[in-house]
């Protein structure tokens, strides 16, 4: 009995993980799928994978970024679609483009007194502006969640981690599981 219940777990393992990614996956596509309501499936994925890539291209010509920067002032001065506008491009910045914010990986202290340690990125290296001088945001993202705090730490607590952001972040997500 102990084998077969074994088994089962063993079971589980694989399963689970192939069986969540393989729905997710599963849901976006059809979900993109039924916003273009082709008849084949996966070409409104392909079509919207195409989109991205000329709006991209469209919007790094000379003449088309003063149209996306007008868009841009447009959006950040509407009082409620500022906040929504804000915080969208400023998160999709952090993980994308020439301003990403993961990108300094770091031990944390969370006391002088003791020798716990949390990991994290570094998102500003200055908050002279918010008058906390000799300090630095710290990100710490949440196991097994797509949330996370923010910590205002002194400069001196902070250790940089010499990894890849990548692993780190999937290091933290995993709750430490994955090993690369």
């Amino acid at each position: 009995m102990k084998r077969l219940t074994r088994y089962f777990f063993e079971g589980l393992l694989v399963l689970i993980p192939v069986v969540a990614t393989l729905y997710v996956i599963y849901v976006v596509f059809t979900k993109i799928d039924s916003i273009f309501k082709f008849s084949i499936p996966g070409m409104g994925f392909l079509v919207t994978i195409l989109l991205i890539t000329v709006v991209g291209f469209i919007s790094s010509n000379f003449i088309t970024k003063k149209l996306v920067g007008l868009v841009d002032t447009i959006f950040t001065k509407l009082p409620f679609v500022k906040m929504i506008y804000s915080s969208v491009k400023d998160l999709i910045g952090a993980f994308v483009g020439d301003k990403k914010s993961f990108n300094k990986p770091v031990l944390v202290n969370i006391s002088r007194e003791s020798s716990v340690q949390l990991i994290g990125f570094v998102t500003r290296e200055s908050l002279d502006n918010l008058g906390f001088t000799d300090r630095v945001a710290v990100y710490l993202p949440q196991s097994y969640n797509f949330a996370g705090n923010l910590i205002v730490v002194p400069k001196d607590q902070v250790t940089a981690v010499s990894a890849d952001s990548g692993e780190i972040m999937a290091f933290i997500v995993s709750g430490g599981v994955t090993a690369q």
